[in-house]
């Protein structure tokens, strides 16, 4: 998956960047833009993984991610799993023997290519 796999979470960040931006210009307290952005880029990335099987740059580089026992969708709360570890950074430091990071493992999951 080589530069793919690192270009993914760019891409939806980006994303929200620009979602969030405009949106943030209109509250009066633009202290709380990198918040609104945060949570802009937790959300969509939760509920595209959920409904989705990825968010928008999982799906323009050909990924998907399905469970690891055998390749079905995630279940809503193993999404939610993998977004909290993916946004709090505990991504794929260290790998096991399938290549999956520790987000992966408590999740369940697995990025495949579609």
């Amino acid at each position: 998956m080589g530069a793919a796999w690192a270009l993914w979470p760019l891409i939806g960040w980006l994303a929200c960047q620009l979602l969030g931006l405009s949106r943030a210009a209109s509250l009066r307290w633009t202290h709380l833009r990198p918040l609104w952005i945060f949570l802009l880029f937790f959300a969509q990335m939760w509920i595209l993984t959920a409904l989705q099987g990825g968010t928008l740059g999982h799906h323009l580089f050909g990924m998907k991610v399905v469970r690891f026992e055998d390749g079905g969708p995630l279940s809503i709360r193993q999404a939610l799993i993998r977004t909290i570890l993916v946004v709090l950074v505990v991504t794929a430091v260290t790998f096991d023997e399938n290549g999956r990071g520790i987000h992966e493992r408590l999740s369940g999951s697995v990025l495949t290519r579609s």
